[in-house]
C-alpha cells in the first residue's frame, strides 16, 4: 500500500512511530514535511531560546527514516490533492500516488486582521524558523509585547523575557488564559506574572499598530490608550490547517477543522485526518495527547486496511485457500474524544486545569482557596450530590495535580471532606489523606500525553525497570510535557513496595543512609577521610556512586584538596583531573573569569595558549573562555600558564559553584540601577569552588531588564532602586524553572547573610545530584519554609550555616594551583603510564577556522586515506 502522510510535527511523527513499532504489513510510506526538518518538540519550543539546539528538540532518533525505508521529503509543502487521480502535488512540481492518505498538517498562528499587522518587526510564535527571526531581532534590546495571554500567549513572553526583552502581554479577555482558568485563577496568575516583571494588560482590544515615538511600534488599543513596544508577536490562538482539504472537496467543520469519524477517516475513506488540523464531533483539540491518541487510530485503520487489501489478493487468487484462512482483523482503536486537563509550567508558576473547571455542569457546586499574600488559588467543582470530583483549578502550586486527575477520572472515591485535598496543612484539623499511588485501579491513565496507564507501568516495573529512567524509556511516560513524572515515580515505588523489593533513599548498598544522613554523619563525627566513614557507618568497599558522593560531602565540610592521596580515587572522571572530558578522549580548560571581566592582557594570554596548544575557543554562555581539545598531559602545562597569568580553575568540572553571570549594570548601562559587575564579582570570590549535591550558577543583574537572566539560576539577584531582589532556585537543563523570590529590596550585607544560609542549608539537606529547583520542589513546606529557614532562623541554624560557609570560604584554595606545585599530583597527568608522549590517533578535521574532533564518518574518510 502506498501511504503519503501531509506533515511531520509531533502527531504526523507519532503515526510513523505507531506503524514502525513491530513487524508491521507492507506499506510504503512518503512524508511531505513543509519546515526544512523533521518533527521537533513544539511543547518546548521555548528552550530553543534558553539551552536547546534544533537537535535537542528533535522527536526522530537517528537513522528512522532510512531503518523503515520512508522517503522523508523536507520543504516540500503539498499544495493540491486530486482525489479522483489519487495524487499529492506539491509547490516544486512534484506528485506523489497514494492508495492511503493522512493529513497531519497541523493548525497555524491566527494573526488578527488589524492594520499594521505585517510591519516589519511583528512575527508569530509557531516554529523554531519563528523564534529565529524572534531572537535576531531582540539583538538590538528593547521591550517585547506578546498580543494573547492563553497558554501559547505566555509561552511566548517566557521567550521574550529569555532574551532579555522588558516584557508586556495584552489579551483581549479580562483575564489570562481564560480557557483554561476562571476570573480569581486569571487574577492570581497576573498577580504572579505581573511579579515576575511582565506587564500585563488585560480587557484590552488591539486596533492598529503604528510607529512610535520612542519604541518601533504603537499598538493603539479601543478607548483611546496605547502602548510602545519594539517587537510584537501574535499568540491569540490557532487556526487548523485545512485548506487543502477544503480545495479536495473532503467535508469540512463550521469552525475549521477537517471532519473525522471515530476512525480518523475524512468522508473520503481513503484520506484520514489527525492533530490539530481534524474536527472530531465539531471540536478541534489544541493538545499533542489527543493527537498522539488519533495517530494510534488512524496507525491501527491503516494496518487494517493492509491486511484487508492483502486478504482481497489471495482470495482474487486463491479462493479456497482464502476462504479457509483466518478473517482479516479489525482495528479496535477508536477516537471517543480526550481529556483536556493539563499541567503546565508559565513563567515559572504551576498551572493546571482539570476536567470541567468552569461548573458548566447541571447543578455543579464549587469549593475554592485562595491566599493572595502567597498567590495560590485552588478550586474543586463538585457534582450536585457532592459524590464526584468533576473538575478542578489550580494556579501557584500544582502537586496535587496527578491525586485530582484520578479523583476526576472516577478512579478513586472522594474522601469525606473533599475540601481538605486543597487547603494548606496549617489550615485544616486533620488533613484529608491524598490517595496512594497503591490505590490506584489498572486501568487508571498515568501518563494522558503517550496513553500510559498504571497497568502498563506495573507491567514494566515487573519486566525489569526499576528505576525512573527504565520505566520512561520502557513506557514513554514521562517523555513529552514531563507533568505526569510525580506520579510515575509515586506508582514506581509503591509497586516495587507491592513487590517486596526495598524502596529506600540510601546512597547505595554500601551506605544505608541518604546523602543527607551522610553529611551530618561525616560533621557530626568529624570524619575527614572515606575510609574513616566506610569504616564508621558502611560496608564492603564502595563503588562509583558512594565514592564521588562522599568525595563531595568531604569536600563541602572541610574543603581538603580533592586530588590528595586519600581523596583522589574517590573522584569522577572529571574531577579527578580538574577537567571535563570531551567526546573525543581530550579535556577542556575553563579559566575562572569573574564577574565576565576580563582584562585585555589576560585575553591575548589565553589567546597565545589557545595557539600554542592548537585548541578551540568558544564564549560559554556563562561570560568565560572555554578551550577545547587538551591533551590530560598538556594540561598541566597550559594550567602553569593560565596560573602565572592570574587565572584560577574555574571548576567548570566539578558539582560546585561555577560561575557568577552579570551584566555590566550602572557602570556602563543607562538602564542599570545598581553596580551589577562589583557584586558579581564578589559573590564569585566568595563562593568559588563551593562543593555541592550539584553544580551552581548565579548572575547578578543591575535592573529589572534582567539582561543576566537571573531569574533561571540557583541564585539570581536583580537591582532595584532600593537594594537587591535575591532570587533562588532556578534552573536550565532539561526541564527549565524559573527562580523564586526569596527576599526583596535587601542590602549587600543581608544579602550576602541569606545567600550564605541558602547555599549552606542546601549543602546539607539535598540528594545526591539534585539540582536546587528539584531540592526545593521535594521541601517539605515550600517555599514558606525555605524563607522561614533563612530569612527568619525559624530552625535557629542561621549562625552556624553562616560560620561553616565564611570556614570554607577562608580556606580557599585553587585546585590547579596546588596541582601543579605538587609532583606528587602531576604523576597522574599522563595518558601513557610508562611514557610521556600524548595520543598520536586523535582525528580532527578544520572547521570556521579551528580544530574540532572529527565525526565518525570524516574519521572512517581520514583513516581510509591514512
Amino acid at each position: 500500500m502506498r501511504l503519503v502522510v501531509i506533515g511531520n510535527g509531533m502527531v504526523g511523527q507519532r503515526l510513523l512511530e505507531r506503524l514502525t513499532a513491530s513487524a508491521q504489513p507492507r506499506i510504503d510510506i512518503t512524508v511531505l514535511a513543509e519546515e526544512p526538518r523533521a518533527a521537533y518538540d513544539r511543547v518546548h519550543l521555548t528552550s530553543f531560546l534558553s539551552d536547546k539546539s534544533a537537535e535537542d528538540l528533535s522527536l526522530v532518533q537517528p537513522g528512522f527514516f532510512e531503518r523503515h525505508r520512508i522517503t522523508l521529503q523536507l520543504s516540500e509543502r503539498a499544495v493540491q490533492i486530486d482525489r479522483e487521480q489519487r495524487e499529492v502535488h506539491s509547490a516544486s512540481g512534484a506528485v506523489f500516488g497514494y492508495d492511503r492518505l493522512v493529513l497531519a498538517t497541523g493548525s497555524s498562528a491566527f494573526v488578527p486582521p488589524m492594520a499594521g499587522h505585517d510591519r516589519p518587526g511583528c512575527f508569530v510564535y509557531r516554529t523554531i524558523e519563528d523564534l529565529e527571526a524572534i531572537r535576531e531581532a531582540s539583538r538590538a534590546g528593547g521591550s517585547g509585547t506578546v498580543i494573547g495571554g492563553g497558554l501559547l500567549g505566555l509561552e511566548a513572553a517566557k521567550a521574550l523575557s529569555d532574551l532579555g526583552l522588558q516584557t508586556s502581554v495584552v489579551e483581549f479577555a479580562p483575564r489570562l488564559m481564560a480557557v483554561q482558568l476562571d476570573e480569581l485563577g486569571g487574577r492570581v496568575l497576573g498577580a504572579r506574572i505581573a511579579a515576575l516583571g511582565v506587564t500585563v494588560h488585560t480587557g484590552k482590544r488591539t486596533l492598529a499598530i503604528t510607529d512610535g515615538a520612542e519604541r518601533r511600534h504603537r499598538l493603539q488599543f479601543a478607548g483611546g490608550d496605547a502602548i510602545e513596544t519594539d517587537i510584537v508577536v501574535f499568540s491569540a490562538g490557532v487556526r487548523a490547517r485545512d485548506e487543502l482539504a477544503r480545495a479536495a472537496g473532503l467535508a469540512v467543520a463550521e469552525r475549521g477543522g477537517i471532519v473525522i469519524d471515530d476512525h480518523c477517516r475524512t468522508c473520503d475513506p481513503d484520506i484520514y485526518a489527525i492533530g490539530e488540523c481534524a474536527s472530531w464531533n465539531g471540536r478541534v483539540f489544541g493538545l499533542v495527547a489527543p493527537g498522539y491518541q488519533m495517530a494510534a487510530v488512524a496507525a491501527a485503520q491503516l494496518q487494517a486496511d493492509v491486511v484487508r487489501a492483502e486478504a482481497t489478493e489471495l482470495e482474487a487468487a486463491a479462493p479456497a485457500a482464502a476462504l479457509a484462512g483466518p478473517a482479516p482483523p479489525e482495528a479496535a482503536h477508536r477516537f471517543t474524544g480526550a481529556d483536556l486537563s493539563t499541567k503546565l509550567k508559565l513563567l515559572g508558576v504551576d498551572v493546571a486545569s482539570i476536567g470541567d473547571a468552569h461548573a458548566e455542569h447541571a447543578g455543579a457546586r464549587t469549593c475554592s482557596f485562595i491566599d493572595e499574600r502567597r498567590q495560590v488559588y485552588k478550586k474543586l467543582v463538585l457534582s450536585e450530590d457532592g459524590a464526584r470530583l468533576l473538575g478542578a483549578i489550580l494556579v501557584g502550586e500544582a502537586d496535587e495535580y496527578g491525586t485530582l486527575m484520578q479523583l476526576a477520572q472516577g478512579a478513586l472515591p472522594l474522601p469525606a471532606r473533599v475540601e481538605q485535598l486543597i487547603l494548606p496543612p496549617a489550615a485544616s484539623d486533620g488533613r484529608a489523606a491524598l490517595p496512594a499511588a497503591a490505590a490506584l485501579a489498572d486501568a487508571t491513565p498515568i501518563c494522558s500525553c503517550n496513553g500510559v496507564s498504571k497497568g502498563a507501568l506495573c507491567t514494566a516495573i515487573g519486566a525489569g525497570a526499576t528505576t525512573l529512567a527504565a520505566l520512561k524509556k520502557s513506557t514513554g511516560a514521562s517523555t513529552s510535557c514531563g507533568g505526569c513524572a510525580p506520579l510515575v515515580t509515586q506508582v514506581l515505588k509503591a509497586e516495587l513496595a507491592r513487590r517486596g523489593a526495598s524502596v529506600d533513599n540510601y546512597v547505595c548498598e554500601h551506605f544505608p543512609y541518604s546523602r543527607q544522613q551522610l553529611f551530618h554523619l561525616v560533621r557530626a563525627g568529624a570524619l575527614r577521610t572515606f575510609d574513616d566513614l566506610l569504616a564508621r557507618h558502611g560496608r564492603g568497599l564502595g563503588c562509583d556512586i558512594c565514592k564521588p558522593a562522599a568525595a563531595s560531602i568531604l569536600a563541602s565540610c572541610w574543603n581538603d584538596f580533592v586530588l590528595a592521596p586519600d581523596k583522589a580515587s574517590l573522584q569522577d572522571s572529571n574531577d579527578y583531573f580538574l577537567a571535563n572530558i570531551q567526546k573525543d578522549g581530550t579535556y577542556s580548560i575553563v579559566p575562572r573569569v569573574p564577574g565576565g571581566e576580563i582584562t585585555p592582557q589576560q585575553l591575548i594570554t589565553i589567546g597565545q595558549i589557545a595557539q600554542k596548544f592548537q585548541l578551540y575557543t568558544k564564549i560559554t554562555g556563562a561570560q568565560r573562555i572555554d578551550l577545547f581539545g587538551a591533551q590530560v598531559q598538556q594540561l598541566p602545562l597550559i594550567w602553569r600558564e593560565l596560573v602565572d597569568a592570574g587565572f584560577e580553575s574555574g571548576h567548570a568540572y566539578g558539582k560546585a559553584v561555577r560561575t557568577v553571570k552579570s551584566c555590566v549594570g550602572s557602570s556602563w548601562c543607562r538602564y542599570g540601577v545598581q553596580d551589577s559587575v562589583s557584586l558579581a564579582i564578589e559573590l564569585e570570590h566568595r563562593y568559588k569552588g563551593l562543593r555541592s549535591p550539584h553544580k551552581l550558577k548565579f548572575a547578578v543583574s543591575g535592573c529589572t531588564r534582567e539582561c543576566a537572566e537571573a531569574q533561571g539560576k540557583d541564585v539570581g539577584v536583580i537591582a532595584t532602586e532600593k537594594g537587591w531582589n535575591l532570587y533562588v532556585c532556578g534552573n536550565g537543563g532539561m526541564r527549565p524553572r524559573h527562580a523564586e523570590l526569596l527576599a526583596a529590596d535587601l542590602d549587600k550585607t543581608t544579602l550576602i547573610r541569606y545567600i550564605d544560609r541558602f547555599l549552606m542549608f542546601y549543602i546539607r539537606t539535598a540528594d545526591r545530584l539534585q539540582r536546587t529547583s528539584v531540592w526545593r520542589d521535594h521541601l517539605e513546606g515550600g517555599l514558606d519554609y525555605l524563607k522561614a529557614v533563612v530569612c527568619e532562623d525559624s530552625l535557629g541554624i542561621a549562625a552556624e550555616l553562616e560560620a561553616d560557609l565564611q570556614r570554607i570560604h577562608g580556606s580557599y584554595e585553587c585546585e590547579w594551583r596546588r596541582a601543579i606545585e605538587d609532583p606528587q599530583t602531576l604523576r597522574r597527568f599522563r595518558h601513557f603510564i610508562n611514557s610521556d608522549l600524548g595520543d598520536e590517533d586523535l582525528l580532527s578535521v578544520q572547521e570556521r577556522g579551528q580544530r574540532r574532533p572529527a565525526s565518525r564518518a570524516e574519521r572512517a574518510q581520514l583513516e581510509e586515506i591514512v
